[in-house]
């Protein structure tokens, strides 16, 4: 029954029937914990450091009731070392990834993962933020740590809003400027731009010493081809057509394929960057794996 409920939980397409962010992330994140024999939700070293003024949004529990009853006012105790890690995760919305050859897309599997990663880092105390990129960056949402910070992330998540044409270079060169402090970058995207312009972006994060995690999002289609009969093929960015036999191209399209996974497995093991390829009808367990595997390597 556990494994049952475990692979209903993390399929990306039972999830992907609820409109809200918030129950696909719990969901997701419960289904994962189901079954194993440690809670990714371990302890933290946290020391007490000085009062600040209560602002709304504010933990409850962290309000100090003792000083309270001497002041009739409201303090929060704030600590030196509130957050474990600091992620910024870099999305793509652009065109390509409204693509589906079943009921979900690229970006609706990408949007159940950004929000189960959110979820699960804030119950870690981990301060998450999110960037969602095209052509231009789209969204910037700074780090933060506090249980209302996820309802932030979420409601940026949007599984029908896209942007134009993907510049993945350009935006990884601009983030890499923009984010100073070292920790953890995840890229999710399909990564359909030029593979050695994606890898020099790339290692401008790791010239500055973060750690990166790039989960390279598939439909089962792009990578298997399956088609039978006289198609047309249309770009879902440029809008240029083709019409074929698809047995004509199917051997050369899947070499091209497997060229391109593996252009960026070696690339990645070279600059020390954690790859993952995803094929949007696999169960979501296989990403909050890769990213608790990173954490772990952290910390």
């Amino acid at each position: 029954m556990i494994d049952s409920n475990k692979k209903r939980y993390l399929n990306p397409e039972t999830v992907a029937v609820l409109d809200s962010m918030l129950l696909r992330a719990r969901l997701i994140v419960e289904g994962y914990i189901i079954g194993q024999h440690k809670s990714p939700f371990h302890g933290f070293s946290i020391e007490f450091a000085e009062h600040r003024s209560y602002e709304p949004g504010d933990e409850v529990r962290h309000i100090d009731w003792k000083l309270f009853a001497k002041t009739d006012r409201l303090y929060i105790k704030r600590f030196e070392e509130e957050t474990n890690l600091r992620t910024h995760i870099i999305l793509d919305i652009s065109k390509s990834m409204m693509y589906k050859s079943s009921s979900i897309s690229k970006l609706n599997f990408a949007n159940s993962l950004v929000a189960a990663l959110t979820y699960l880092m804030i119950k870690q105390q981990d301060a998450v933020g999110l960037i969602k990129f095209s052509d231009i960056i789209n969204t910037f949402v700074l780090p933060n740590s506090k249980p209302s910070h996820l309802n932030i992330i979420l409601e940026n998540l949007d599984d029908y809003k896209f942007g134009e044409d993907t510049q993945i270079e350009s935006i990884l060169h601009k983030m890499a400027e923009r984010i100073s402090k070292r920790g953890l970058i995840i890229l999710i995207s399909d990564l359909l731009d030029n593979p050695n312009t994606i890898i020099n972006g790339l290692k401008h994060f790791r010239h500055n010493k973060q750690e990166i995690i790039l989960f390279h999002l598939l439909d089962r289609n792009e990578l298997e081809f399956d088609y039978n009969s006289p198609t047309k093929f249309i770009d879902m960015e440029t809008s240029e057509k083709i019409t074929t036999e698809p047995w004509h191209i199917r051997s050369n399209y899947k070499k091209m394929i497997n060229n391109h996974q593996e252009f960026f497995r070696q690339k990645c093991r070279e600059n020390l960057i954690d790859y993952s390829p995803i094929i949007t009808d696999q169960n979501l367990d296989l990403c909050l794996t890769e990213y608790l595997k990173k954490r772990k390597k952290l910390y």
